[in-house]
């Protein structure tokens, strides 16, 4: 599908699908008053009729017009003129993608860039929704024996007729929100694919492909046998039970001059989590194929800042196992030496995250970095505290949290800070070595990064916890990955570089 900017009135659009907004109360945006009155007063004439209110959800699509020359027209209800949110607004957008599907459409012109959502520019509107259009249109059919058809071939996104030349603005805000669709869609097709295929291997794979695309990108893959050389003592233990050989993955995006110390993402890669031996429900591990989110966010976010070309340096660590259990897993009160010298007594082979991105995180040091963010599922606790909307965040240095909120609200993928307070330390305390890998069910997240903290004493980090926001768990049928935090932290680099 090609995505493009057009300054076009809906008037000449006629064979082509128009998108057009109508908000509660039957007031019409401008373009669709434009169309209103092109076909002297029929959508005016629906409205009155009731055959649609304008709330948010509502698509009303319109086929061949008689006695006009438009041959389909989608009106998209908009709600409440007056309470456009950021969020209301790229639900929308998401959701008159959607109903194309049911369609053979083939071309569409939006001109939901009309909407007026609060202070928000045009240039961001039009990231928006080059973002949602790409996400209502997403499919992951690649095991279905029967594809769904794509037909879309051209998307343009319509903008207000204020000159003979298209904003520089909304030209690079489309170029960010096409780069971030595609992570986003490339972050989203390595979370769903199947744990049978998606192994450590398969991971280290698709980061070599990236290397291969980008001149920009290049990849390292270490072994057990140098983790072990190295002293890698909590990933391996993570992974002894598996058939799988676990993988260190380093990427480094070169865009910036050498000299400047690198943004590091790190990114927990659990192909599958049965739990190990503290061995979840059954119930509970339908899901766990998407416990690698974070390995294919650090993936995605790459992609898009080597397609931006942005002039930064990026590192990212993936490290990625299986963690099974087994004869040879790893056991409650095992203790680890991990790679910084700490050890770890084991209280549950089902905390066995932290233990994978202690080692990665250790690992960053030599890199030098200038931040480091991990990114994990984590924690179900962070479900519990902030449902499935806003992202964990916890943090030793109060500069980047505050970059990095920010950056979740400029790009609609928001967070929300959590403590990282020091009396919470004393839950991981262990009577026989440095550290416990869990510290109960009180302030599970919090004593999740609290733990991780002990790991970053050397460089600024932020910890995102990803758990509720990264994918949809819930049930057999409703099981999809959304490709966040990539926007967040997309523009997080984006930001870094304007300043």
């Amino acid at each position: 599908m090609k995505l493009s900017l057009k300054l076009s009135p809906p008037s000449i659009q006629q064979k082509t699908c128009l998108m057009l907004g109508v908000y509660e109360g039957g007031h019409l945006t401008p373009a669709a008053k434009e169309v209103d009155k092109a076909t002297k007063g029929l959508i005016s004439k629906l409205l009155a009729e009731g055959r649609m209110l304008g709330k948010v959800g509502e698509y009303l699509p319109l086929f061949h017009l008689a006695n006009t020359g438009f041959e389909h027209i989608l009106l998209i209800g908009c709600g409440k003129q007056t309470q456009m949110s950021p969020t209301g607004f790229r639900k929308i957008m998401v959701g008159a993608c959607k109903s194309l599907s049911a369609t053979q459409t083939k071309s569409v012109t939006c001109y939901l860039t009309q909407l007026d959502v609060g202070d928000k520019p045009l240039a961001w509107k039009v990231r928006q929704l080059t973002e949602a259009a790409y996400e209502g249109l997403y499919c992951f059919d690649l095991f279905k024996t029967e594809k769904k058809s794509a037909p879309l071939k051209e998307f343009i996104l319509a903008l207000p007729d204020s000159g003979s030349k298209i904003p520089k603005a909304c030209e690079q805000a489309l170029a960010e929100g096409l780069a971030i669709a595609n992570g986003a869609i490339l972050t989203k097709n390595l979370a769903n694919t199947p744990s049978n295929i998606c192994t450590p291997t398969f991971i280290a794979e698709q980061a070599k492909a990236l290397g291969k695309q980008y001149a920009s990108v290049k990849v390292k893959i270490l072994n057990e046998d140098e983790m072990r050389k190295l002293g890698m003592g909590a990933i391996l233990a993570v992974s002894q039970g598996s058939a799988e050989q676990a993988k260190l993955i380093c990427l480094e995006y070169k865009g910036g001059p050498k000299s400047q110390a690198p943004v590091a993402l790190v990114g927990k890669g659990i192909t599958f989590d049965t739990g190990g031996n503290s061995l979840k429900t059954p119930d509970n591990m339908v899901g766990m194929k998407y416990d690698m989110c974070g390995a294919a966010t650090v993936i995605g976010t790459i992609k898009a800042a080597a397609e931006l070309k942005l002039p930064i340096n990026v590192v990212g660590i993936i490290p990625t196992v299986e963690n099974m259990p087994g004869g040879s897993a790893y056991k409650p009160e095992d203790i680890l030496t991990s790679l910084s010298g700490l050890t770890i007594e084991v209280i549950s082979t089902d905390a066995e995250g932290r233990l994978i991105l202690c080692d990665a995180l250790t690992y960053c040091e030599r890199f030098k970095p200038d931040v480091v963010i991990d990114i994990a599922t984590l924690t179900g606790a962070v479900v519990i505290a902030l449902g499935v909307h806003a992202t964990g965040l916890l943090t030793n240095h109060e500069p980047l949290a505050k970059d990095l909120l920010k950056a979740g609200l400029e790009s609609n993928d928001r967070a929300w800070q959590l403590p990282l307070w020091d009396e919470y330390q004393e839950q991981i305390k262990s009577p026989f070595a440095d550290i416990a890998n869990t510290g109960g069910r009180s302030a599970g997240t919090i004593t999740a990064a609290c733990f991780l903290s002990r790991f970053t004493k050397k460089f600024h980090w932020a910890h995102l916890d990803v758990a509720g926001t990264a994918a949809i768990m819930g049930g057999t049928s409703e099981r999809l990955a959304t490709g966040r935090p990539v926007p967040m932290l997309t523009q997080f680099l984006i930001d870094r570089v304007k300043s």
